[in-house]
């Protein structure tokens, strides 16, 4: 399922989202091969059945909830990464209970305006369906993800200390 791009705002790009499928397990493994981009998710790959297991998950909340992770794909539909929403997937720390919004992009894809384009586009889908509130965890020194979220207008909430005893700020936006 394809979804629409939004309205798009001054120079954001064109970008499409679609439920994950089968083989975007296998890309998503790839592109986010690369320490950069995992360095606020254990700094290394996860493993292919990772993956597997994420975009399995991903369709099954979409049948289940209207939305999820979807994969991003650019103006030549090369796939960019994801971003979307899930339930928040722990239940010892952070917000409980809530609707996390998140995006992760490959390396070649930063910079650009995607991410914001794509959260965008997920915040309406998150409206239709009629969420009434997001919150976005992110690692306190990615910057970048952090401007992301100040962009959609989200604003700076608590902070958890995670599992692996880094600080995550959590972002809250009332839809």
């Amino acid at each position: 399922m394809s979804i629409a791009p939004a309205t798009p705002h001054a120079s954001a790009p064109a970008v499409r989202l679609r439920v994950p499928t089968d083989e975007d397990a296998l890309t998503w493994h790839r592109v986010f091969d690369d320490p950069e981009v995992m360095e606020f998710f254990g700094g290394r790959r996860a493993d292919f059945s990772v993956y597997e297991e994420l975009t399995a998950r991903q369709r099954r909340h979409d049948a289940e909830l209207g939305y999820c992770l979807w994969t991003v794909l650019d103006e030549e539909d090369a796939v960019l990464g994801f971003t979307g929403a899930q339930p928040w997937p722990h239940t010892h720390y952070g917000p409980v209970g809530a609707t996390e919004i998140g995006w992760r992009l490959g390396r070649t894809a930063w910079g650009r305006g995607y991410a914001s384009a794509a959260a965008r586009i997920t915040l309406e889908r998150l409206r239709a369906a009629e969420v009434g509130e997001v919150v976005a965890m992110i690692h306190s020194r990615n910057g970048r993800s952090m401007a992301v979220a100040e962009r959609l207008g989200m604003r700076r909430a608590e902070s958890y200390d995670t599992p692996r005893g880094q600080e995550a700020v959590c972002f809250r936006l009332e839809l």
